[in-house]
Order: structure tokens, then C-alpha cells, then sequence
């Protein structure tokens, strides 16, 4: 589990490419990975990933390297990085650890694309694009988790074809410990929704439909008996 607390930017210091997997080499901040151990839990731009070897460089860095399997290549943007490229970092959270953002499982469920970018004085507001079906979790003031970031969605609007958008405000200090002041439109972001959200709305939804499901599908057959009989079943206008 994760808090979407970015703990610092990692640097991707080499890359290895296999038939179906990618090892990353990142190199962490000073003091990320202290007592870190292979087999250990780091989010790296929001997807969980385990630690399989430790090294310490002749220049005193701490680096770490990940396999990422084909998978997950293909669902997040983690096959995208290049040698150099910033992650945003944070370690498995500890029991009994303070909870600043909203618990995080590492699982990705869609990546998305920024559509605008603005910069009011000393705030920088980001704009992502939401497939249709992503829309029913998301509400203004809600949690979402944006490139591992836990973040509140300051307002959501929705498109004609059921698509939509979220906008998360970003302060100076949210910039600095983030690659998010680098980042422009067309990017590609992962996203988590907010699990108990998600939990709610599908559960909500299944239960309506087992209950009302069988008269809704009943319903364009009425209209079609109805249209044959010359008459609407359409309530009339106020």
C-alpha cells in the first residue's frame, strides 16, 4: 500500500530490454533507500513495483533495478522512459505511518493524456482527459492519483460523448518535489482511481441492475409495441 505521497524523483540511470520485460535502473535521492531491501515495494510513477537488485556506485548513489513485465509496459507509460527520465518515487507505507494522501495500491487502471495546461500566479493547474468509462469515479473534491500523486480534483466536466476531464490545482511546493512543472499537453499520465469510491459506485450499479436491468431491456420492446399501436409512452410535456 501507498499514500500518494511523492517522496522524491528517482533518475532512470540505465535501461535493459528483454522479449517481454524491461529492467529499469533508477537512482534514487540521497537517503531514499535507506534499509531497503530486494523484494521490497517502491511506486515508481504509480505502479508498484519489487525490488530485485541493490547497488551501491563508486559515486555513493543508491540505485535500485525493477523488472516490469510486458503487461504492465503495455498499461502504463513505464515503457516510455528513456535513460534520464524523472520518477516519482515513494516506498510501501509502514504500519502506524501518517496518511497525508489516500491509500494507493500501485495498480494502474488507465493511462491519460493532459489536454491543457495553465499557469495562474503561483499555481499551476493541469487538465487530463477521462475515457467514458472512468467518468462515474470521479467528482469534484475527490481523490485520484495521478503519476503516484494523491491529488483533489478541483472540478470535472463532462463531453457530449460521455468522456470527460479533471483539472488538479499544483502549488510551488508540489512543483518542486515533482515532474509535473515539466510536463505538457499530449503527456500521458498514469492514473488510480480512489478504490472505496469505485467500490461504492460498482457495487451501487449491481444492484440496480439485478434489480431494475430486466424492465429497462423490457422497455425499447414496449416502445416498439406502442409505436405499432399509433401511441406514446412518453409522459406528456409540462
Amino acid at each position: 500500500m501507498f499514500t500518494g505521497i511523492i517522496q522524491g524523483v528517482a533518475q532512470v540511470s540505465h535501461i535493459q530490454d528483454q522479449a517481454g520485460l524491461r529492467t529499469l535502473r533508477l537512482k534514487f535521492p540521497a537517503g531514499f533507500s535507506d534499509g531497503l531491501q530486494v523484494g521490497a515495494s517502491v511506486a515508481c510513477d504509480g505502479v508498484c513495483l519489487t525490488v530485485t537488485q541493490l547497488f551501491n556506485t563508486s559515486e555513493g548513489t543508491e540505485e535500485a533495478s525493477f523488472d516490469v513485465m510486458q503487461q504492465t509496459l503495455a498499461m502504463t507509460t513505464l515503457g516510455n522512459l528513456t535513460v534520464g527520465s524523472g520518477v516519482h518515487v515513494e516506498r510501501a507505507a509502514r504500519e502506524g505511518a501518517e496518511i497525508g494522501g489516500h491509500c494507493l495500491s500501485g495498480h494502474i487502471d488507465f493511462t491519460a493524456s493532459i489536454t491543457q495546461v495553465r499557469q495562474p500566479d503561483n499555481n499551476h493547474v493541469v487538465r487530463i482527459g477521462i475515457p467514458r468509462h472512468w467518468m462515474q469515479y470521479l467528482f469534484p473534491k475527490g481523490n485520484l492519483a495521478i503519476h503516484g500523486a494523491s491529488l483533489t480534483m478541483a472540478d470535472v466536466g463532462y463531453e457530449a460523448d460521455g468522456s470527460g476531464w479533471a483539472e488538479v490545482w499544483l502549488i510551488p511546493e508540489t512543483l518542486r518535489l515533482t515532474t509535473f512543472g515539466q510536463r505538457s499537453v499530449g503527456d500521458r499520465l498514469n492514473i488510480e482511481i480512489e478504490r472505496s469510491t469505485q467500490a461504492i459506485v460498482d457495487t451501487v450499479t449491481r444492484v440496480l441492475d439485478e434489480k431494475w436491468g430486466p424492465l429497462m431491456r423490457l422497455l425499447p420492446l414496449l416502445q416498439q409495441w406502442a409505436d405499432e399501436k399509433g401511441f406514446s409512452i412518453n409522459p406528456p410535456k409540462a
